[in-house]
């Protein structure tokens, strides 16, 4: 299977198809008889003169999933982590502090907000790593802080990573309401000159 394809793939090639017309070339000329007897050298060396000056062939290149499809692909695993997180036990206020944090994410992940690669990743990060890891170690912790009295409580650590998360998160929301703020002052420059 692998040679077929590989034949296959040479028959299409450019140095193949080049190789060929100069053996026609050659062909052409062997037929006005200015080839003789070595006319099978001629287009055989006309051939392999076209397969060696044609262009090498150049790869595909590699298609990577745009904004719009990183962030479908964002919003599902937002939704699993948001089913997740419902389930987990979580002391009030931290489960306020989630909550808040969890609804601007979700708000960012709105379509057309987000589009900037960077911003995606810390969502993207945010979602798939540090959120569920900070409640997952919280969660973890808590069951063995029961045999260690006296130790800090794990309450204080997750309130911590998802102060820091805020943020992150945070400074997206506020890097997006510059950027429409500056947009529309540009819009409203532009419409006021226009009027002049």
């Amino acid at each position: 299977m692998g040679t077929s394809s590989r034949l296959l793939g040479y028959a299409e090639s450019r140095k193949n198809l080049t190789g060929s017309v100069c053996g026609l070339a050659g062909v052409g000329i062997a037929l006005t008889g200015a080839a003789g007897g070595l006319w099978p050298l001629v287009v055989a060396g006309l051939y392999a003169a076209g397969a060696l000056i044609a262009p090498p062939e150049r790869p595909d290149t590699p298609r990577f999933p745009d904004a719009g499809e990183q962030l479908d692909a964002l919003r599902a695993d937002f939704a699993t982590l948001s089913a997740y997180l419902t389930e987990v036990d979580l002391p009030p206020a931290v489960r306020d502090g989630l909550t808040e944090l969890a609804t601007l994410v979700e708000a960012l992940l709105e379509p057309g907000w987000v589009s900037d690669p960077d911003h995606l990743h810390v969502l993207g990060r945010a979602v798939r790593q540090d959120i569920p890891e900070a409640v997952d170690t919280f969660v973890r912790t808590r069951w063995w802080s029961r045999f260690t009295p006296g130790a800090e409580p794990p309450e204080t650590h997750l309130e911590r990573q998802l102060t820091a998360l805020h943020e992150e998160v945070t400074a997206i929301a506020a890097a997006l309401r510059d950027a429409e703020a500056i947009r529309q002052e540009t819009h409203t420059r532009y419409v006021e000159e226009r009027g002049n």
